[in-house]
């Protein structure tokens, strides 16, 4: 596939069931997705395969190394569920909202979540990056989330 790749794991302790749960649940997913001190805001949400959902990500007021994708402070994206898989797997199709070029594409975001000693692993790959969004950036990314989401279990 075009475009960079990247894949984050972290093992979170929780049963693959409530980790897929946190993925499926709108009001919690919105929680802990938002990397950093982002925020975000899901407009829809769809829990089946061929469903998806549309959010925004806001950056900081006073945030000044990254600019937002979709507008100044705010990357939107669309999201598409190809595959769902209870409690193991999701595939999604990702797409930005931009007017920029940098940012358009296809990414496909697999969630793999396999029972391990200690909870689950948890591993996120994004494959088909846009050339708009450089792969350490996005790992980073990806890290604090999944800090995020064991932070949800495990304080």
């Amino acid at each position: 596939m075009a475009g960079g790749s990247t894949r984050t794991s972290r093992i979170i302790r929780a049963s693959p069931e409530d980790i897929y749960a946190a993925f499926m649940d709108p009001d919690i997913l919105v929680q802990w997705l938002p990397p950093a001190e982002m925020t975000g805001r899901i407009d829809s949400f769809e829990a089946r395969e061929g469903g998806g959902y549309v959010m925004s990500l806001f950056y900081r007021p006073d945030e000044q190394v990254f600019r937002g994708k979709t507008a100044e402070r705010e990357d939107r994206v669309e999201v598409r569920f190809v595959t769902l898989d209870p409690p193991r797997r999701i595939v999604e199709a990702v797409h930005f909202v931009s007017d920029d070029p940098t940012f358009h594409g296809e990414v496909i975001h697999d969630i793999a979540l396999a029972e391990v000693a200690g909870g689950t692993e948890v591993t996120l790959t994004f494959d088909g990056l846009p050339p708009g969004i450089r792969p350490e950036d996005n790992d980073e990314g990806a890290r604090l989330s999944l800090q995020q989401l064991a932070g949800r279990f495990e304080d």
